[in-house]
């Protein structure tokens, strides 16, 4: 490789092939779906860790067969309420089959029984079409691509590097600003910029997202006149374990009410139907809280098997026994908080933004799959197919360049 480092008026600027902002699922598999030749920057505004995808629990949908296309496909758009772009909701269900051969290529491993795959059920979900590990699958998956990205000699990755602006010439995106932990601000000239900032949660109160995920990139693509889509659109996650410490909220996976978790009332009573879509368990429990004059709802793993939650869902088990709650015994306090945004950046088939060589992937993006309400697990499908066609449209596009 021969990373091109150069000082300009004391500041060591860069030159890379693609700079890729982010280190979550989305902005790891696009720099593994480059080829070895193209030089790669990813930089990260926290350690290489601290993403969202580390944090997902459920699992990741996939079309387990043809004749489950259709039901797929209408669970999608009936959670999104009918407002999701019909030709992205096809592009990732088609596509589902090829990123789980990816995913296991790359070493990921999904919960199996001799020898086949198990899948769960979420909210909203017709039928199990859910892989998972555990409830681990988000850290499952990201450590594998991040290791793979690591032991790449064409990826280089800087932590604590904070994206500040884009650079712009004649119209077109030419890199980023940045700035590193020490304050010291620098250039990274690029021939394709790839944005996979994360989502919003740091600008919430009460999140499940890490803190400094604040939106970055939307902040930077209004400054430039970049479309965006949908900002409005943000989905508040019906469970996440009550405290009332400050601070990022513990999110209890929907795979939990998939697998017959039920929700009480004060009085014991079940309220709801807990397998509707998010943002109506969301409604039907904040509408309890206040007809209960309550600041939380009550979850009971009671009808699941006590292997089932230690095998299953080991790590909701034993954060909730260091909160004080054993869910095999008890039941656990529960309350919605924000949890993911389904507008951002606007994006075509190919994650290309409405700016030359800029590109936007993940939560970052607006693609139009998740509508109005995204549909459980299909976030880590969604952000690995859509990244997967990024940097497969910018090895097509540099190639034509060059012919």
């Amino acid at each position: 490789m021969s990373w091109q480092v150069r000082q300009v008026y004391g500041r060591m600027d860069m030159r890379t092939d693609v700079v890729i902002v982010g280190t979550g699922v989305a902005g790891l598999f696009a720099a593994l779906n480059l080829t070895i030749d193209k030089e790669v920057i990813l930089i990260t505004k926290s350690d290489m860790e601290s993403s969202d995808s580390f944090l997902a629990q459920g699992g990741i949908c996939v079309l387990r067969n043809s004749e489950d296309y259709n039901n797929y496909f209408e669970d999608t758009v009936r959670a999104g309420h009918y407002e999701n772009r019909k030709e992205s909701v096809d592009i990732m269900i088609r596509g589902s089959g090829e990123i789980i051969d990816d995913l296991i290529g790359y070493g990921v491993e999904f919960a199996r029984q001799n020898g086949k795959f198990l899948y769960t059920k979420e909210g909203a979900h017709s039928s199990p079409r859910i892989l998972f590990h555990e409830d681990i699958t988000g850290k499952e998956i990201t450590s594998k691509l991040l290791e793979q990205a690591k032991n790449r000699a064409n990826v280089k990755i800087y932590e604590y590097t904070t994206m500040t602006d884009i650079l712009i010439k004649d119209g077109k995106c030419i890199g980023i600003t940045a700035e590193n932990k020490e304050g010291e601000a620098f250039c990274i000239y690029a021939e394709d910029t790839i944005l996979a900032t994360g989502g919003i949660g740091g600008r919430y109160p009460h999140s499940t997202n890490f803190p400094h995920l604040t939106g970055d990139a939307i902040t930077i693509a209004q400054k430039h006149g970049i479309r965006v889509q949908d900002l409005d659109y943000v989905q508040i996650h019906p469970t996440t374990l009550y405290s009332k410490k400050p601070g990022r909220r513990f999110l209890i996976s929907e795979s939990v009410r998939g697998e017959g978790a039920v929700l009480y009332d004060k009085n014991g009573e079940r309220f709801t139907d807990e397998l509707q879509p998010r943002d109506v368990v969301t409604r039907a429990i904040e509408e309890q809280m206040k007809k209960d004059g309550t600041d939380h709802v009550w979850l009971s793993m009671e009808y699941i098997d006590k292997d089932t939650i230690l095998n299953h869902f080991p790590n909701i088990y034993q954060h909730c026994l260091e909160e004080g709650y054993d869910v095999t015994k008890e039941w656990i306090p529960v309350v919605p908080a924000q949890h993911y945004f389904m507008g951002g950046v606007w994006v075509d088939a190919d994650s290309k933004t409405s700016m030359e060589h800029l590109y936007a992937v993940g939560e970052t993006s607006c693609n139009g799959v998740h509508g109005a309400n995204r549909l459980a697990s299909n976030s880590l499908l969604e952000s690995l197919v859509f990244s997967k066609r990024a940097a497969k449209h910018i090895l097509g596009r540099q190639k034509a360049d060059q012919i």
